[in-house]
């Protein structure tokens, strides 16, 4: 299984990671929703990269241009709330592509820990499709694991992109034991080192749907 971290790169995605972290820029939600969506348009940008491509014919005013095009069908599905304007800058660049959306949250209990629990889903079939399954955060791996198999009712892809902006190692791991290894591809934005008691990525950035969207009860 391939694991991209951005943070390695000299790219201009850092700007825009480094800004979502920031406690001195993040408390501007516009701003915080925009920063995620710019995220998923250079992400989606690099990871155009690695789809197949054919060579087409397109009618000009003047002639006949041969254009290289994605032949990929593509599906971005993205988990509630907070992976919405992430979604949509994968959604800007990839215009054609077809939209999943699942419901995962956490339900805790009384002693603080959590279950993971998925209420929704609408999808097309993804049947032999590229699959890019799109959250901000990806913590413990665990909402990543129910969501996909929650997209397996939907069929069976031939390839599957994990995008995040801020993944801890810990994911990673848990990625690596629950997706299937030759067909997987995991792109960060960053990789940290670990995650606190409850299942917050540290440093990370904090509760991104409730900085895009404003604080739940």
């Amino acid at each position: 299984m391939k694991v991209i971290d951005f943070s390695k790169e000299n790219s201009i995605l850092n700007q825009f990671v480094s800004e979502v972290r920031n406690v001195e820029v993040q408390h501007d939600s516009l701003r915080f929703r925009r920063n995620l969506e710019r995220i998923g348009e250079v992400m989606a940008y690099e990871m155009s990269k690695v789809l197949k491509y054919s060579v087409r014919d397109i009618q000009t005013p003047l002639g006949i241009a041969k254009v290289s095009l994605p032949d990929n069908q593509i599906v971005l599905s993205t988990i509630l709330r907070a992976g919405l304007p992430y979604h949509q800058g994968f959604l800007n660049y990839f215009d054609k592509a077809e939209n999943a959306f699942v419901s995962a949250y956490r339900k805790y209990t009384a002693d603080d820990h959590f279950d993971i629990h998925i209420e929704y889903i609408a999808s097309p079939p993804i049947g032999g499709k590229t699959l890019f399954i799109i959250d901000p955060m990806l913590a413990t791996g665990g909402s990543m694991e129910l969501s996909y198999k929650a997209m397996l009712t939907k069929g069976e892809p031939a390839e599957i992109h994990i995008a995040a902006v801020i993944a801890s190692e810990a994911a990673i791991e848990h990625i690596k034991k629950t997706f299937p290894a030759d067909k997987t591809t995991i792109w960060c934005g960053a990789i940290d080192p670990e995650i606190n008691a409850h299942s917050y990525i540290i440093p990370g950035l904090g509760d991104a749907g409730d900085l895009a969207y404003g604080d739940k009860e």
